[in-house]
């Protein structure tokens, strides 16, 4: 395999193409009747529309006319290999919250993800909707609000768990043995709060919680947000502590010291 040589900026660039092009498209069917079909999983319902398999393929088109070497991982549509001369590899969530989709609740958005090798060099999150676009530079995590305005994003020091914010998306998500832990990690919290799904931990990121338990995250879930959650200056492991690249238990924390208090926790 040959070393990656193009430049982080064409990079994000070609990430702000995917999420402009794949927003117009979902912005279509949100909030309008849309058939919905059930894929089925482990949690039960698992749902899926035309938005999401319309989204990635106007993402998968891009990428193979523009950068054929590049591999694809998508939710909906599976693997696409490159041609072997780049180790760059996008990992796409079109609709990353569909259940939140066809309420028409706004928590939701298309996940944007590229690895190089087996690590994560950029992240978006695009929830065209309200305007909103987060994503991470080389040094940092920015967030874009519906007036056009982009801000720096960080998170805020909370070393101490009892004054914490604690998030997940359901409980009813987290297996039945990881959530006596996680109600664990409730009871100690200031204030728990459900709901959110990929905008969950751009809400970490920008210093609005301060930490996110999860599990059963498929790598779609959750690449994209690595860089976004790391570069705003919080940790985000599996339970173990390792890597979050590919999905599984998932602990994310805005404070450092935070986090390393809460995995105590889940691993006691």
């Amino acid at each position: 395999m040959k070393p990656s040589t193009t430049s982080f900026a064409a990079l994000l660039e070609t990430a702000h193409t995917l999420a402009d092009l794949s927003g117009e498209l979902i912005l279509r069917r949100f909030r309008r009747p849309i058939a919905v079909e059930d894929k089925g999983s482990a949690h039960g319902f698992d749902p899926v529309t035309a938005a999401d398999r319309d989204a990635e393929r106007v993402i998968s088109r891009y990428l193979l006319r523009h950068h054929p070497s590049h591999a694809i991982v998508g939710e909906e549509h599976g693997s696409r290999d490159g041609d072997g001369t780049s180790g760059y590899r996008w990992v796409i969530d079109p609709i990353d919250g569909t259940k939140a989709f066809i309420t028409g609740s706004p928590l939701w958005g298309t996940l944007i993800g590229l690895l190089d090798g087996d690590t994560p060099l950029l992240g978006m999150m695009n929830q065209p909707f309200t305007g909103e676009r987060i994503w991470s530079s080389r040094t940092g995590t920015h967030w874009r609000t519906a007036d056009g305005r982009t801000r720096r994003a960080k998170t805020r020091a909370c070393p101490k768990l009892a004054q914490a914010i604690l998030t997940t998306t359901s409980p009813d998500l987290i297996g039945e043995q990881d959530r006596r832990k996680f109600f664990e990690v409730s009871a100690r919290a200031r204030l728990t709060r459900y709901g959110g799904d990929c905008y969950g931990y751009c809400l970490l990121a920008g210093g609005y919680t301060d930490v996110l338990i999860e599990t059963g995250l498929k790598p779609h879930d959750v690449v994209a947000l690595i860089p976004i959650i790391e570069r705003a200056g919080g940790r985000i492991t599996t339970w173990e502590g390792e890597p979050a690249t590919n999905g599984g238990r998932i602990l994310a924390a805005g404070d450092p010291a935070l986090h390393a208090q809460v995995l105590k926790i889940l691993n006691a």
